[in-house]
């Protein structure tokens, strides 16, 4: 690094250190900053000497530490599910049908290891992504003889079976550069894999390397930097902070234990001429505790037994253990850097920890907004696009080659064919009555659809949602039920809709704005109720206030709104007692009893109701 003493002005004068720094503080060349940050490694060349380190010390933490493991389990949890679902781009329902079912017989057989389904696999991939950087999925064509739906399977394999050291010419010409062969025009050209993973010994070949082909390797991992190669493992900003402080836990964990294993210590407070250990192990036999302590060969230790008396020898005293604590900010400074390391994985510190302490419904919800965006975006540019989406295409290529599907115009028409848009598996809301209030709102506004909120909420095509609910109702019609859950038969708030004046079924009301009006049967339609209930709550806030009195006409008004029958005669003499008015619970006298100013109704007024 040159001297900036050394450069002068035309007069001979050194320029100020600080005129090498620009404008801004953090390119300062003071002594703060003379040495740190200043390394200008490429995407790749940070990578190379580091990643065999970074794979390995995260693969430590992950295999003993109850975070790491934890967090890797959050996030492939989140990002997979039951699985990644294609919805298919087909208009043809009887060929959709076809196109599903030839799907749903090849997702099963798609791991070479059969260890997993395709959905099986889509975890183990987003585990080794997360856990070593990157993953690798090779395609493999089994013998039309084994009976497979496709003749189409994937072996995954991790990141470190792929040398990362590996940089020199191929045979044709072409640069290798971290295992990965590239053509004269820059595009990958092929993989050099070793024959077995590298970390197991006990085969023979195990650093024999073959070549894969580009065009057959599914190259899993998330670039941060544009050219960047090979994937970082996911925790690698993170990894000397958990080391850190498990090495902390595990040092209060032990200090812990020692402090309880002493429960005192006897000093011996000798005057001149008085026997060393008498009384005590090693010296003369005595009885300091009221039993036998040994003789001159037993341990230095004294057992303490409940409900005794000792009387000590002169020159003897007991002094209890008082172990010192870490004191009482150790508790927030674990909480502080334990979201610092939820930071750096990606999740919420409750997601990391499991302590919901303090946490509201705001909150949590927040915090879940912030995350499922994050996987969002990296389903979409990894598991997606890298390993479902070939796989895919490749799949429906074989089936239409093979003749498994009959499809006349593929080939005429295979880019829309390949439209196929990936639905991640639905994600559960911390209160899902809210959830599901506002998806009705957003679709009566226009704002949604039905298909959106179905794909997005549940993962699966809202034509099959439509097929199950009209089997349900077809079912239901047979065996002559009436389901509170049927909208057909009842409102949302349970109540049976009538039958029209022709006696067939009632239909939706045709008023696509109205919200609360009545329907064709007399019953509100569901919006109407949500807006009554909340009208309903507001008006029992302020009767419970004081600022309303309860008026006859109130109640007329709700049962009317409701679509409720009218009230009773009960009802309307209990009112007409009561002068139509009752006072509000909160504006009666404290501490007495309201006199019950009622008359009895009068015999025939009894009889004409129970009439």
């Amino acid at each position: 690094m040159f001297d900036p003493a050394t450069i002068v002005d035309r007069h001979g004068r050194p320029y100020p250190r600080a005129a090498y720094g620009g404008g801004f503080e953090g390119a300062a060349a003071g002594d703060r900053m003379a040495d740190w940050g200043l390394s200008a490694l490429g995407p790749n060349a940070a990578v190379e000497g580091s990643l065999a380190s970074l794979r390995n010390r995260q693969a430590e933490l992950v295999r003993n530490n109850p975070l790491a493991g934890g967090g890797v389990d959050t996030i492939v949890a989140n990002m997979v599910g039951r699985g990644i679902r294609p919805l298919w781009n087909i208009a043809d329902r009887d060929l959709l049908n076809r196109v599903q079912d030839a799907w749903f017989d090849s997702v099963q057989e798609a791991d070479a290891d059969a260890a997993a389904s395709f959905y099986g696999l889509q975890a183990i991939v987003a585990g080794a992504m997360c856990n070593t950087g990157e993953a690798f999925g090779v395609f493999s064509y089994p013998s039309p003889y084994d009976g497979l739906a496709t003749p189409l399977q994937v072996r995954v394999f991790e990141g470190a079976q792929l040398d990362e050291t590996h940089t020199a010419l191929s045979g044709t010409g072409h640069d290798i550069r971290m295992g990965i062969e590239f053509d004269g025009r820059g595009r990958r050209a092929g993989y050099h894999f070793y024959r077995k993973h590298p970390g197991e010994p006990y085969f023979l070949n195990t650093f024999e390397k073959r070549r894969v082909p580009a065009g057959e390797v599914m190259h899993v991992y998330r670039p941060l930097r544009p050219g960047q190669l090979r994937g970082l493992p996911w925790f690698h900003n993170i990894i000397l902070k958990l080391h850190d402080i498990d090495q902390c836990v595990d040092a209060e964990l032990v200090r812990r234990k020692t402090t309880t294993m002493f429960g005192g210590f006897i000093k011996q407070i000798a005057p001149a001429g008085f026997l060393p250990g008498a009384g005590m192990p090693g010296g003369p036999p005595g009885n300091i505790l009221g039993h036998q302590t040994g003789t001159a060969h037993a341990a230095q230790v004294i057992e303490l037994r409940p409900g005794t008396f000792p009387k000590l020898p002169a020159g003897w005293d007991v002094a209890f253990a008082q172990p010192t604590d870490v004191g009482g900010n150790y508790v927030a400074w674990m909480v502080q850097q334990l979201r610092d390391v939820a930071k750096g994985m990606g999740i919420t510190y409750e997601q990391l920890t499991g302590d919901l302490a303090g946490v509201t419904y705001t909150s949590i919800r927040a915090g879940l907004l912030d995350f499922r965006r994050r996987l969002e975006q990296l389903i979409a540019m990894t598991l997606v696009f890298q390993f479902c989406r070939p796989f895919a295409l490749r799949w429906l290529d074989l089936q239409v080659a093979t003749g498994a599907l009959e499809i006349p115009d593929y080939f005429a028409r295979r880019r829309a064919y390949r439209r196929i848009e990936w639905q991640p598996d639905g994600w559960d809301w911390v209160d899902p009555v809210k959830d599901v209030r506002a998806a009705i709102m957003e679709v009566r506004a226009g704002f949604n659809s039905r298909q959106r909120v179905v794909a997005r909420r549940h993962g699966v095509d809202v034509e099959d949602i439509d097929a199950e609910i009209a089997e349900d109702n077809r079912r239901a019609d047979t065996a002559g039920l009436v389901l509170d859950s049927d909208p057909r038969r009842t409102t949302n708030g349970g109540i049976v809709q009538s039958e029209n004046a022709d006696g067939t079924d009632p239909q939706p009301s045709q008023d696509a704005g109205g919200t609360g009006g009545q329907d064709r049967g007399g019953a509100t339609d569901t919006t109407g109720l949500q807006d009554i209930k909340e009208q309903a709550d507001a008006y029992g806030v302020f009767v419970r206030s004081g600022a309303i009195t309860p008026q006859m006409s109130d109640e007329a008004y709700f049962r009317k709104t409701a679509g409720l029958p009218e009230a009773s005669a009960e009802v309307a003499a209990a009112w007409r007692r009561d002068g139509n008015v009752r006072r509000p619970v909160t504006l009666r006298d404290a501490g007495q009893a309201t006199p019950d100013t009622r008359q009895p109704i009068d015999q025939e007024e009894n009889e004409d109701d129970r009439d």
